[in-house]
Formats: C-alpha cells, structure tokens, sequence
C-alpha cells in the first residue's frame, strides 16, 4: 500500500513525498481511512510507529473538506498532549505536513510567556496543540474558544491518566460541543483508558497494531550489571570505547539528570540535562544541540524525555531503572524508531534487581547481561535491599497535591516516589 492509495489530497501527498515517505506504517494505514470516515477512534501502537501522522494527515483533510468560517478562523481542531516535548513534535507535524495548505497551527504549553500563544490565538488557528494546565489557563482568560471544535485528540492518554491529568481533562472536555469526533491514542488500552474512552467517545473504532508493552524488534537489551557508585564512569567507558556519538541517558530525578551531566562532563564527555525544573527555554536549547551533533549525551527524567522524537538515535541507557515497569518500554522507544535499529543499555545495581525482574516479567524475556571487566558489581542485592527504590504502578484515585487524582494505565499499584509526583506537576 502507497500513501497516494489512501485518499489523501495532492498537498498532503506532496508534503509526506518531501519527507521521503513512501509507504504508510500499520498504525497510519488503518487510523487515516477510519478518520478520514469521521469516526471516532481508540488506537494503540508502540511508539515509533508513525501515529502522528496516523490523525495529523486526516485532520488537515477534514479541515480542508468541510466549511471554513470568514474573518478570523476558530479553533476547528484540538490536539491535548501530557508534556511540552510532545506538543512541540506534534505541533512540528501539524506544520510540516500542512506545508502546502492554508490552514494555521499554533502550540501552547507552560513554562514560557503568554504573549507569543496570545498573539497566535488572536490572528486565529485551525489547529491547537496543547497541554492540559496551559489550555485551562487560555480558557480561564478567554483568550480560546473552543465551542467550534470538530475533532479532539486525546493523545498518549495513558501517560496523561498516570500524570493526574483526567480532571483538566474532563473540564476541557465539558466545553466542547457534544457533536464532535474524537481520537484517543495511548500505549496501552488499559482499564482506565477504556474507561475514558467510554465516557468521551461514541463507538470508537478499536485499532492495535501491536501487542501491549511490546518493543520494536529492531531494539537490541543489554543489562550491564555495575555497583551505584561506579555506574558514571562505566557509562564514560561504553561511550568513549564505543565511540558512541549520540546517547540519550534516563535518570530517575532531577537532582540525579544534573549530577550524571557533570560527571560525564568532567569525563570528557559533552553533555546536558532536561527537567521539570529546566526553563522551556534551556530545554529546547538541549534537545537542539543534541540532534546537531554539538552535545554527545542527553540526560532526561522520564517527564522530559515524553515525546522526544530523535531521528535514527542509536543508543538509550538507563542509568536507574524506572520505579513502574511499563516506562522501561516507553524509555526504549526513543530508540529504533521508523525502522532505524537502536540498542538499549541498563546499568543495574544490586538494589535494581527487583526492578529488573519486573520489567522482564512485563516483556516476557529474559535480558542479555554482560558484565566489563573491571566494574564487577561487588555488591549483592541482600546487601542492598534498605537502599531499593519503590516499585510498582501509582495508584489510581489517590489525591495528589491540588487536588488532581493520579491514575496508571493498569490502575493499581504502589505510589512512585515523592520526587518523581514533583516532576511530573511541572510537566505542562
């Protein structure tokens, strides 16, 4: 199957042909004809696979086929993401692939002026991307109208739900017309992702092109077993004696993406960090130099890291193992995307077993270990059981601050450490 066999329109088929795409993934040959029918849909797909494309094309051609209002243009299409990477990847779709169209997308997220989103909202867009707390701020200030909405997109709703975004939700979603289409991706279809969908959708039409908390196969696992103290200076060693270029590096905290950063700068190596903490600003300026070349290692907390969409990034390392298994696939999924072959590394302490033996309980498989000689982990996990981290899946209903309720896409679970609740309420 070609692009060109799916009923897109000729400014649509020369955007994707400037891209060098030329033959739509599973994701995107099932999702563009169900939207382009105007149904609504509950999609599933392992990231990598195209899935903004899979709504961003239709969309575009639903705006173009149906009416357009004169003076200045209402919000006809809403796109709510969980983290400002993502807005800004699929906001950058919205262009690109609406390049020959004259239609307007505008991206607004927190953590930087009010005044540009202003002014875009003003002149009027067809199409917003948004998270969820900078939205509410927009209506709040009625400086957005979203009575004329025709399709909203819940995108990575899993990763929402788990954030404690499902009552921004349900208020944005009281403020749109009842009459509309509505699009619910998420990595999972868990419990609660079906339930959402229940409450917002009308007979969506279910896609899944792959297995739940599946991994591309092109994604190689390599565990490297190192005591917590020399976990740095192995990561230096497997860069510089693999002459690694480009490596994206996942801390559990803040306070430890920092630390890992001027260790492995003081190694020779260049690096930066991306946070909660982090000013949009400073975090966009790390991700650009990262994809130009000008960095060697990225390292990123699983908030900031959401949505990161690096072209052929050969190498993702865990240097602490996620607390909630399922984030061990979303972290991976950096790597290996549009087919491109990645490696993915963990470096697991004593205290990370428990961890680790989750996450292969979750894949199915055991994990390749291979141990360097001359950081054999001396260490033993019975020695190192005070120093664990928590694992399991935050648990759903449970008040955070503010109010807002937490909720994962298995619905169950322990609470995730107090560190990583901060980091998540700075996310959009």
């Amino acid at each position: 199957m070609k692009f060109d066999s799916l009923g897109l329109r000729a400014e649509l088929l020369r955007a994707i042909d400037e891209q060098h795409y030329e033959t739509p993934t599973p994701i995107q040959s099932e999702a563009i004809p169900a939207v382009l029918r105007g149904e609504d849909l509950l999609g599933a797909a392992q990231t990598g696979t195209g899935k903004t494309a899979g709504f961003i094309l239709p969309i575009l051609q639903r705006l173009m086929d149906g009416p357009r209002a004169t003076g200045v243009r209402p919000v006809r299409a809403l796109i709510v993401v969980p983290t400002r990477e993502l807005a800004m990847q699929v906001g950058e779709s919205a262009r690109t692939y609406g390049a020959h169209l004259p239609l307007r997308s505008t991206t607004i997220f927190g953590g930087v002026g009010m005044g540009p989103q202003l002014a875009a909202l003003r002149s009027g867009a067809d199409i917003v991307v948004a998270t969820p707390g900078r939205l509410l701020d927009h209506v709040a200030r009625k400086t957005i109208d979203l009575r004329k909405i025709e399709t909203l997109v819940l995108d990575e709703a899993d990763r929402m739900l788990d954030m404690g975004f499902i009552h921004d939700i349900k208020k944005l979603v009281a403020l749109l017309p009842k009459k509309r289409q509505t699009l619910l991706f998420s990595a999972t279809f868990s419990n609660a992702v079906k339930t959402l969908a229940g409450q917002f959708q009308n007979q969506p039409r279910r896609i899944e092109v792959a297995r739940q908390n599946s991994v591309a196969e092109n994604v190689s696992h390599l565990i490297y077993p190192v005591d917590r103290d020399r976990k740095v200076e192995l990561l230096a060693e497997l860069i510089h004696s693999g002459g690694w270029t480009q490596t994206l590096v996942f801390s559990r905290t803040k306070h430890g993406a920092n630390k890992i950063s001027q260790k492995l700068e003081r190694a020779h190596l260049t690096s930066a960090a991306i946070h909660g903490n982090k000013s949009q600003n400073a975090r966009t300026r790390a991700l650009a130099s990262f994809k130009q070349g000008e960095i060697r290692v990225l390292v990123a907390t699983d908030i900031a890291a959401r949505g990161l969409d690096i072209d052929g990034l050969p190498h993702v390392v865990n240097f602490d193992l996620p607390n909630v298994a399922e984030d061990y696939v979303h972290r991976i999924g950096r790597t290996g995307r549009a087919g491109a072959s990645g490696e993915a590394v963990s470096l697991v302490g004593a205290d990370e077993m428990p961890l680790l033996r989750a996450i292969e309980k979750l894949l199915g498989q055991r994990l390749p270990v291979q141990q360097v000689a001359g950081f054999e982990r001396v260490h033993t996990e019975s020695s190192e059981t005070a120093r664990a981290p928590k694992m399991g899946k935050p648990a759903a209903g449970k008040r955070r601050a503010g109010g807002a309720r937490r909720a994962t896409p298995s619905g169950g679970g322990a609470r995730r450490q107090r560190s990583s609740s901060r980091e998540q309420r700075t996310a959009s």
